[in-house]
């Protein structure tokens, strides 16, 4: 009886945090992901000294502790990433809107993760219009709500397997080999980047100035219908007439009825 009691309670407790984590940031667990998310949750409870899912829904719930809940949001968060992800969507970046953007170009990629894909688009930059243009044009704002994966890409430190997609001359050209094995990125590019925490719900977005292109890559399918909408309308808002929108390759707007307008692919336009 005592066993079935506590297994009530965690469950219901761990509905709890799913729900706050649905409230406070958007981020949907559908039931065939749950298992995986309730993993993710024990070893925060363990790693915190939490004897239950119900003492950390509590904390959460009160709201007193930022660190619990950056710990509980990373932990749900994926944040796997690497250098030059998807090329075919990249290679369109590349090849039709780069060439195609002012003297002075804004990008944001909204949901950053320990940075590889704003670094990724600088070299792109780099390789296209020359690292003079990157420095002296190009602004790229990486923005995640996760404050451990912001600290990683301020640092722009990075081991051996998030560049393995990454060309070797790419490599020798735009980072500096460390004796840990690891990689330190360009200098250069590190100034033409800029992190800084944010969450994707929170509207309307803190933004003065417009973005010329945003990729909104592998965040999405965090959330459900309803809040994927208000994040791309959101968007929307934030970038210029004329404007890109670059989401994953693996996700599809058209049942979702945006403003945008689909390019090609997984490729939107403001128009």
């Amino acid at each position: 009886m005592s066993n079935n009691s506590n297994s009530n309670a965690d469950k219901l407790a761990f509905e709890r945090i799913r729900q706050w984590l649905n409230k406070s940031c958007g981020m949907h667990y559908p039931e065939r992901k749950q298992a995986l998310l309730e993993q993710r949750l024990r070893r925060v409870c363990n790693a915190e000294n939490f004897s239950s899912f119900e003492e950390l829904a509590d904390v959460l719930e009160q709201g007193h502790s930022f660190d619990v809940q950056s710990t509980v949001i990373s932990a749900a968060a994926t944040n796997h990433t690497y250098f030059f992800r998807e090329p075919l969507v990249l290679n369109y970046f590349r090849d039709v809107i780069l060439p195609a953007l002012g003297n002075e170009a804004r990008i944001w990629s909204a949901a950053a993760s320990t940075g590889d894909e704003a670094y990724t688009i600088a070299i792109i930059a780099a390789e296209a219009k020359g690292i003079e243009w990157v420095k002296n044009n190009l602004s790229i704002l990486g923005t995640d709500i996760d404050k451990h994966v912001i600290a990683h890409a301020e640092k722009g430190i990075y081991r051996e397997n998030a560049l393995e997609n990454t060309p070797d001359l790419i490599i020798r050209h735009y980072f500096d080999a460390l004796n840990n094995g690891q990689y330190r990125v360009n200098k250069h590019l590190c100034r033409a980047c800029t992190f800084r925490r944010l969450n994707l719900k929170t509207q309307p977005y803190p933004f003065n100035n417009k973005f010329d292109v945003v990729f909104c890559r592998n965040v999405l399918y965090y959330f459900d219908e309803v809040h994927q909408k208000q994040v791309l309308e959101n968007i929307y808002d934030v970038t210029k007439q004329g404007g890109w929108l670059i989401t994953s390759v693996t996700v599809s707007l058209r049942h979702l009825n945006t403003r945008w307008v689909n390019i090609v692919g997984s490729v939107y336009r403001k128009l």
